[in-house]
Parts: structure tokens; sequence; C-alpha cells
């Protein structure tokens, strides 16, 4: 047995061929050194493809993830009034801000922040709520619009706290606050709604660094024009985000400047005039259809919505009983009242259906044949026979009954439309409404109903359903005194464009002074009627009702040292039945009649057209409520001007947040 064991190993070390196993390493080893080399060949080309061949490509996916553009917002453009008064600013709002990361304990320097500065606990739970998802390097703003007693504060205890600071930006501020807002109007943030207008429109990367935008008023009616066009700095970020340098900055384009119509003086007074009155007022200049003044009383202030409306003082608004939201200039309807006699004269004598000379009795009421039911005049005993000058002076309205039920109403309304009435006037406001010219075709689609010919007959007086606005009020005064001549209602003046053909240093200082622009307004063609004198005729007999003795505006305006015509009204809020007297003080207030006057002076060459409604007047009528607040921006229109100031604590809108007091 052991012998077969020793023959069997002597065997198997026979049978070994070491050269045939050198053979296969050799060959191994080759094939391997094949392979590396193929290896380090394709390494090569990728290299070689990486660094020329497609080195532009990846050059800018590297830059991509090595450089940033972070938007600048443009400086929003200011706004003035017609005398350079500025109504519009970006006033610097301080704010204290935390870098997370450079703060040891951030909850302790909080608190301390917190009680130096008498920040809220609410607002200390907002911050650290928001710190959750902020990447630690970046500033948080831990409470805005700090006052100058809280950054002085600050201020000296800075160095006990690292990594808090004070952040300064500019916010938009309305100097005279509920003054000018429903004309401004107010920027406010940008919401969801927003941005996807602003998407819709391709201009959401204008906006990348923008917080507020335009949201009632000339803000939102021009603002492309004021916001300006972003810029953009270049920065270096690490693989965290963090920024180690800045590469390049080009500058933001700030938003072009207004110069509006609006004189803010008229607006004051305007103001004052409606002092614990709901009502609005429209001062046009009807040389070029610029509104001189636009108040609508009460208002708010546009200041509120800057940084964000308390609940509180959002819920105190919108519960006024007196809507205060509400631009009654440009969104109330109102029955124009006895306003209309001089546009329903002018279309009688153009129809042929009166003259100068045309003679009607007044009894104190109108009745149509085969009806019962009487029109009463406001003079229990009426006036008598009056013709048509007399009509308009004393406002006579057995005279309109008569004439109204003979022009019918397709005649009316086809040449009140031609003043404007029931459409929009086409001033620079969104917010317009177009108030109703009521017609046979207008009823039928609005009510499914004919026309009644008694309906014709409340519209000889501006009642029915005829409603107008005070600003299409002014709008058809101001073609009356133009004789038929139609200047487009406007507030823009002129544009200022501080950053046109400017270039910039490395300093980015501009090498160039501001451009400004005319703006040139539309007109459109004049109205047309056979006898031009019939013009005259009318205006004449405006010009009695405030001039001479007996005529309905005499009063408010006896011993001015201007020439001016005019017309009063006073609307009916509800009506009353057949034989009722209107009694104001057992009457509802908000069922109340509203005051209505229309003016425009001097009497020759007008340089100002004023339209005046008043709401649920308590006595008295037009020319006793509306009439003295036309007056009064007559009285400051011609009369000597008036320095005003800009100080805050002379206008003290912050006391009242819709300005009524």
């Amino acid at each position: 047995m052991r012998k077969q064991t020793k023959f069997n190993q002597q065997k198997r070390v026979a049978i070994r061929n070491h050269s045939a196993e050198a053979n296969l390493f050799s060959r191994r080893i080759f094939i391997a050194f094949l392979g590396v080399i193929v290896l380090v060949l394709v390494l090569f080309n990728n290299i070689y493809d990486f660094q020329v061949n497609f080195y532009d490509k990846y050059q800018t996916r590297s830059n991509s993830n090595r450089i940033k553009l972070l938007p600048v917002e443009p400086n929003r453009g200011l706004i003035y009034d017609r005398n350079g008064v500025l109504l519009a600013q970006n006033k610097p709002v301080y704010s204290i801000e935390v870098i997370p990361e450079q703060v040891d304990d951030i909850k302790k320097t909080i608190v301390n922040v917190s009680t130096l500065l008498g920040i809220s606990e609410e607002q200390q739970q907002k911050f650290f709520k928001t710190l959750k998802g902020k990447r630690r390097f970046k500033p948080l703003e831990l409470k805005s619009r700090l006052s100058d007693q809280q950054i002085a504060l600050f201020s000296v205890n800075q160095h006990h706290y690292p990594g808090v600071f004070i952040e300064a930006r500019l916010k938009r501020y309305y100097p005279f606050g509920y003054l000018t807002t429903h004309t401004l109007g107010y920027v406010a943030r940008i919401n969801r709604k927003d941005a996807n207008k602003l998407e819709d429109d391709g201009i959401s990367e204008n906006y990348a660094a923008t917080r507020n935008i335009g949201k009632s008023g000339l803000e939102k009616y021009y603002e492309k024009i004021l916001h300006g066009t972003i810029g953009h700095q270049a920065v270096e970020v690490n693989n965290q985000g963090r920024i180690i340098r800045t590469l390049n900055f080009t500058p933001p384009v700030p938003g072009k400047d207004l110069t509006l119509t609006l004189d803010i003086e008229l607006q004051m007074i305007a103001k004052r005039a409606l002092s614990g009155k709901r009502g609005a007022v429209v001062a046009i200049d009807p040389r070029d259809g610029g509104v001189l003044a636009m108040y609508s009383n009460p208002s708010y202030d546009g200041n509120l919505f800057v940084h964000g409306i308390s609940s509180k003082n959002f819920k105190k608004i919108t519960d006024s009983k007196d809507s205060p939201f509400l631009n009654r200039a440009v969104q109330g309807g109102y029955p124009p009242a006895s306003t209309v006699k001089p546009f329903l004269a002018l279309t009688g004598l153009d129809a042929k259906i009166i003259t100068p000379e045309t003679k009607i009795k007044d009894d104190g009421w109108y009745q149509i044949k085969g009806v019962d039911y009487k029109w009463r005049e406001m003079s229990r005993w009426g006036h008598q026979w009056v013709n048509l000058a007399k009509a308009i002076e004393k406002s006579c309205n057995v005279y309109f009954y008569h004439l109204a039920y003979n022009l019918e109403i397709t005649r009316i309304s086809n040449m009140m439309e031609k003043f404007g009435f029931g459409n929009y006037t086409g001033i620079d406001l969104r917010e317009e409404i177009q108030g109703i010219m009521p017609s046979e075709q207008w009823k039928r689609a609005k009510h499914n109903q004919p026309w009644y010919p008694g309906e014709t007959v409340h519209i000889g007086i501006g009642q029915s359903y005829w409603t107008v606005t005070p600003l299409q009020l002014a709008q058809a005064t101001s073609i009356l005194a133009n004789e038929g001549q139609i200047k487009i209602p406007h507030l823009l003046k002129t544009i200022t464009e501080r950053a046109t053909k400017t270039s910039y240093d490395s300093n980015a200082k501009p090498t160039s002074g501001p451009l400004i622009t005319n703006i040139m307004h539309e007109s459109k063609p004049p109205i047309v009627i056979d006898n031009h004198q019939n013009w005259r005729f009318v205006l004449d007999a405006m010009h009695n009702a405030v001039q001479k003795r007996g005529g309905t505006g005499y009063e408010a305006f006896r011993g001015s040292r201007y020439d001016a015509a005019g017309k009063t009204g006073s609307a009916q809020v509800a009506g009353l039945k057949q034989g009722e007297k209107y009694d104001a003080a057992s009457t509802k207030e908000s069922k109340r009649d509203n005051a209505m006057f229309i003016a425009f002076a001097p009497y020759e060459n007008p340089e100002i057209v004023i339209a005046v409604a008043i709401e649920n007047i308590a006595k008295g009528g037009g020319g006793f409520n509306a009439a003295p607040v036309a007056r009064q921006i007559m009285d400051q229109y011609f009369g000597k001007r008036v320095i005003i100031s800009q100080d805050k604590s002379k206008h003290p809108h912050h006391d009242n947040i819709y300005g009524k007091k």
C-alpha cells in the first residue's frame, strides 16, 4: 500500500508542465496590460472631450453650479402733483435681521433682542417657525418697520448681539394718506393671482426681486411704467450655496416718474368741504381734460396696505356703513337730478321741439292726458308762466316734465350718450363704472319690459333709471362749457424717464440727465347741433342760475370774485306715493335725498369745471349743500395759492383710517 501511494505521487510530478504554466501566465499578463492600456486611452479620450471638444458645454454647466444670478429690485417711480408736490415716494423702512449660523445661542439671543426692542411673543414664534425651513447662513427677518427709538436702542447695544443687524429697504409711502388713496391707489404684496397674471403677460421674470405691485388706482393703471426693469448681481457660491464673492453687477433701471394733472391743494379743499359727509367731488380743466381734483369721502389710508393691513383695521374699514373702499367719484351711481336740465334744454332746441321763447304754464304739477297721476313741482303753487331760460334758472320741474315727454326717450338717450352718459369716460383708472343711460332697448334687455311714457317724464328731471358718476357729470359739463368740444378726462400729465440714454461706469453713476415726455391725450369728434347759438342760450341760463338773484345757485356764489355758471339738483333716493310729502327729518338717513351740483368758471373761456354729489342730506337741496362745496374749490383755484406742508404732523392720516371726521 505504501508502494502504491509513493508511485502516484511520482506520477503527478512527472505530468506537471512548468513551461506551459509560464506561457499561460505571460498571456494573461499581456491581456491585462492591454486592458489597462485601453482603459487609459478611453480615460484620456474622455478627458480630451471634456477639456477640448465639449469645453464650452461643461464650462457652462460648471459656471451654472458655481455662479448664481441674483435679481435686484428696481426703485419704483415717484408720483407728483401738477405743482411738483410729492404724492407717492419710496421711503426707507428698517428691519432687524438675524444670520443664525453667526449666533451661538439663537433662542437666548432672540429672547434678549425681543425684550430690548419690545418684540411680541407672536413675532418670535413666527421667526422660529420660519427658521426651520431656511439655510442658517442666510439672513432672516425678526421684525420690520422699526421706529427711530428702536433703531437707536439697538444700535448702541448691537455689539452684544453678533449675527444680528439692522437692514434698510425702500417701501412705498403716501405722504397725504387717505387724501389721495382713491386716485393713486396703493401697492401691496404680490399674491398668487398677481403672479399668475404676470406669468400670462410674460413679464414674471421682471418681478423676480419685487415684493409689491400696484393693486388699484394709478399705481395699478401705470404699473408697467412705474415698476422699472430688474437688475442682476452675479455671485460665486460654494457647493452649499454660500456666497463667496461678487463677480459682476448690472444695475436695475428705475421706474419712470409720473407728474399728474391733480392739484393737491384743491384736493385738500375738497376733503375739507366734504368733511362729515358722504359724497364726491371732481374738478376738470375743460381746456385739456386734466383732472384737477378727485376726492371721495370717506376714504382710507393706503399706507396700511403697503406692509400688510391687520385684520382689525381691515374689518374696521369693511364693516363701516359709510363704505370707505368705494371710490364714489368713479364708482358711485347717482341719479343726476336737475343737473341734466341744461342738456335736455339743448336737446329740445336742437330737435326744434321748443324755442327759447316757448312758455309753459306751471301750476305746481304735470299730468299726462288720460293718466291718473300727477308729477309734482318742488314749489307747491308752481312758477306759473315759464320760458326756457327761467325754467333752467329756477329749476322748474314741470317745464322739463313736459319737454321730456315730447322729446321721448329715444331722442333723449341718443343725445345724452353723445355727452358720455351711460358710458366710460376713458379716464386712466380701471375702477370706473359706466352708469346707466336708460332707453327702450336697455329696459327690454335689463328688465324684459316695455318703456312707459311716465318713465320718460321722470327722465326729464334726471330720475327714473338714470344714474351717473360725478366724473361723468363733470365730463358732460365740460363738453357743454366747451360748446361741444370733447376732451378725454385724464390724470397723467407727464412722464419723466431718468434712466433714458444713461450709461453707468464702474461706480454705477448716471452720466446724463432726465428726459421728460409730455403726454398727448385723445380727443373725440365734437357734438354738432344745427344752430350753434343754442349752446350759448343754455350756458347763459346756467349763468343766470348762479349770478342772478333768485337763481338756485345764487346764494352759494354771492360775492365771488370770478364769474361762474352752474346748475343745482336734488335727487330722490326713495320714491314717494301719490300725494305723499317728503320729510327729511322723519326719513331714514339712507333714504334721504342726494344733493347734486355742476358748475364752471370763468363764464367766458372756462378754466375749471366741477361736479359735486353729496348723499342723504338732512335739509335743503343742491344749492344749499353741494354748491357751497364747489364754491370753496373755485375760491381756492382763483384765489391766493396756499403753500402747504407735507409734515406728517400736519396731515395726521394715521388718526383715522378712513378719513371721515
